[in-house]
C-alpha cells in the first residue's frame, strides 16, 4: 500500500485535518479560513471535504485532484480523513456546517450510513457534492463514474480470456459502499449471460493489498489449480492477488483483472503481470467536484450529476494511462 501523501500528516491520521489550497503553486497547509498576507478572506470560499479513506491510492489520486483544482480557482479546502467511517464522516460534516463553509463534499463511506451526513448539509442550506461515490439521500450534485460499468469491462475482458469457460473468485471492496455494490451488481450481469463461467468464491478484502493477499491464498489452498481468473473491485485487491499468486508460482495459469488504474498496476500490466484493470478518471472525478461546489456556492448553473466513462486497460494501452497518472 502506498504511504499517505504529504498533506495527511499527523492529524489525519487521527481522522481530523485542516489543508488549504492558495493560488497556484502555492498550496500549503493553514488553519480554517486563514488567508495569504494582502488577500480578502471575505472573497474567498471554502468548501469542506470529506474523504473516505486517504490510505488508499486511489482516494490520494482524488484528493491531489481536489488540491490542484482548488490552487487553480483559488479557493480554500478543508479536507478529514473519514478512515472508512460513516460515523466520523457525520461528525465532520457537522463541524463543517458549523465553520459555516460554502460548500461540502463528500467521499462517502457508505450507501446508508453516509446518508445522514447529506441530509444535515441539505438542512443547513449548504450545497453538498458527492465525489466518486453516493448516498442513500441525493446530493445536490454527483461527480463519478458509473460502476456498473467498471465491473462488465473487467468480467466481459475474463469471460474472452477464458474462451467463454472457466472458474473465477471475485474480491469485494468495502461492504455497503456504493463501488462495492455496484461492482458486484455489474459483474454478476455479465456472469448471468455466461453460464459456463463458475463462480466459486466470492468475499470482501476491504480495498486492501495486504487482506487480499491473505485471501488469495485462502483460495489457493481451497481451490489450486481450479483456479482460473481473479476479478478484484479494485488495484489495491488485484495487487494483493497478483503478489499471492505469483509466489505460489501459479500466477501464469491464473488471469486478474482489476479496477481504478493506479500507477502500480498500470506498471503491472505493461510488464505482464496484472492482465487487465479498468481506467477510473480521478483528476476528472476530483477536479470536477470541485467545479461543482463552487459553481454551487456561487449560485450558478450546475449539473446535477456528471458520469465519466471507465475505460479497459490492458499491455497494448497501458503506456499511454501510466504516463497519464504519473504526470505531477
Amino acid at each position: 500500500m502506498k504511504p499517505r501523501s504529504k498533506i495527511s500528516g499527523t492529524l489525519l491520521a487521527l481522522g481530523w485535518a485542516v489543508a488549504v489550497a492558495v493560488a497556484p503553486g502555492c498550496g500549503r497547509p493553514t488553519g480554517t479560513k486563514t488567508a495569504e498576507a494582502g488577500a480578502a478572506p471575505a472573497q474567498r470560499l471554502t468548501i469542506g471535504v470529506s474523504l473516505m479513506n486517504l490510505s488508499n491510492e486511489f482516494i490520494v489520486m482524488l484528493h491531489q485532484a481536489m488540491l490542484a483544482r482548488a490552487g487553480e480557482l483559488g479557493v480554500a479546502l478543508i479536507v478529514t480523513d473519514a478512515q472508512r467511517s460513516a460515523e466520523r464522516q457525520v461528525q465532520q460534516v457537522e463541524s463543517f456546517i458549523a465553520q459555516r463553509v460554502d460548500a461540502i463534499i463528500l467521499n462517502p463511506c457508505e450507501v446508508e450510513a453516509s446518508a445522514p451526513a447529506v441530509e444535515k448539509a441539505l438542512a443547513a442550506g449548504i450545497p453538498i457534492v458527492n465525489v466518486n461515490s453516493e448516498t442513500r439521500t441525493p446530493p445536490t450534485a454527483f461527480i463519478g463514474s458509473r460502476d456498473e460499468e467498471s465491473a462488465r469491462l473487467a468480467m466481459e475482458y475474463i469471460v474472452q480470456r477464458l474462451g467463454g469457460r472457466g472458474n473465477i473468485v471475485m474480491m469485494h471492496g468495502f461492504m455497503g459502499q456504493a463501488a462495492q455494490i455496484k461492482r458486484d451488481r455489474g459483474a454478476r450481469e455479465v456472469l448471468a449471460r455466461h453460464p459456463d463461467i463458475k463462480l466459486l468464491a466470492d468475499q470482501t478484502a476491504e480495498w486492501d493489498r495486504a487482506k487480499a493477499m491473505s485471501l488469495m491464498e485462502n483460495w489457493i489452498q481451497a481451490y489450486g489449480e481450479k483456479l482460473e481468473a481473479v476479478f478484484a473491485h479494485n488495484d489495491e485487491m488485484g495487487m494483493g492477488a497478483v503478489i499471492a499468486l505469483e509466489q505460489a508460482r501459479l500466477k501464469s495459469k491464473v488471469i486478474v483483472a482489476s479496477v481504478d488504474a493506479i500507477a502500480d498496476a498500470l506498471q503491472a500490466v505493461q510488464d505482464g503481470r496484472l492482465d487487465a484493470t479498468v481506467f477510473q478518471d480521478a483528476k476528472g472525478q476530483g477536479g470536477g467536484a470541485v467545479e461543482a461546489a463552487v459553481r454551487l456556492a456561487r449560485q450558478e448553473t450546475c449539473a446535477k450529476e456528471v458520469f465519466i466513462p471507465f475505460q479497459l486497460v490492458t499491455r497494448t494501452n497501458a503506456g499511454q494511462f501510466l504516463q497519464t497518472v504519473s504526470r505531477p
